[in-house]
């Protein structure tokens, strides 16, 4: 009867001990999972935190060679740039996208009549005008000066495209320039054309494109 209950009781400690071995064993591998956890949590945070730092120097790059800043680095363009300032498209110009501009000249805008000098169209009351001739000069899409010497001469000489404000530019040649022609009938030359930004792509023109 005694050794009965003596092994008993040794089976009841080794229970115990298997039970507490179970619960130690449970309690490592949670701790472990925990802390498997935690290092991929803290590796994805790192991950993200490079993805945003590369795509933040990324966005700086683009935005240093868009067109907006194109055009700011260039002292002919500087009325366009504050045209282009004045109607608030300096943001849509300096933004990933793809757009062909044909960037009027400062001597362009001083063929301008008075009443459309860019101390006129830049007051508040004409920002619609001003917004719809600067549009009249930007393509979506990027169209360089040797796709559009191919798109005119595919046309049989005239090749006609429309602008992002719905409105339509003829292009010609004349000789080896470049000729467009607004709805008016005025006729400008590219005078320096393919060149290139993040955005798109910039032609410079000698007068200023204008709707009916």
């Amino acid at each position: 009867m005694k050794n009965r209950n003596i092994k008993h009781l040794v089976l009841i400690a080794f229970a115990a001990l298997a039970l507490g071995s179970c619960k130690d064993q449970a309690k490592m591998d949670a701790d472990k999972k925990a802390m498997e956890e935690k290092v991929a949590m803290e590796e994805a945070n790192v991950k993200a935190e490079e993805m945003k730092v590369k795509e933040e120097a990324k966005q700086k790059e683009m935005m240093a060679t868009s067109i907006s800043a194109i055009a700011s680095n260039n002292p002919e363009l500087s009325t366009l740039v504050s045209a282009i300032k004045a109607a608030n498209l300096d943001k849509m110009l300096s933004e990933p996208g793809s757009y062909t501009v044909f960037a009027p000249s400062n001597n362009a805008f001083e063929k301008l009549p008075k009443k459309m000098s860019i101390a006129e169209l830049g007051k508040p009351e004409n920002k619609e005008l001003l917004t719809q001739i600067l549009q009249y000069h930007v393509v979506s899409g990027v169209i360089t000066s040797d796709k559009l010497v191919e798109a005119i001469k595919g046309a049989n000489g005239k090749y006609t495209f429309t602008t992002v404000g719905g409105k339509d530019i003829t292009a010609s040649l004349t000789g080896d320039k470049i000729t467009l022609k607004d709805e008016k009938g005025n006729k400008t030359e590219v005078v320096l054309g393919n060149v290139k930004a993040s955005n798109g792509v910039v032609h410079v023109i000698n007068d200023v494109l204008l709707t009916k």
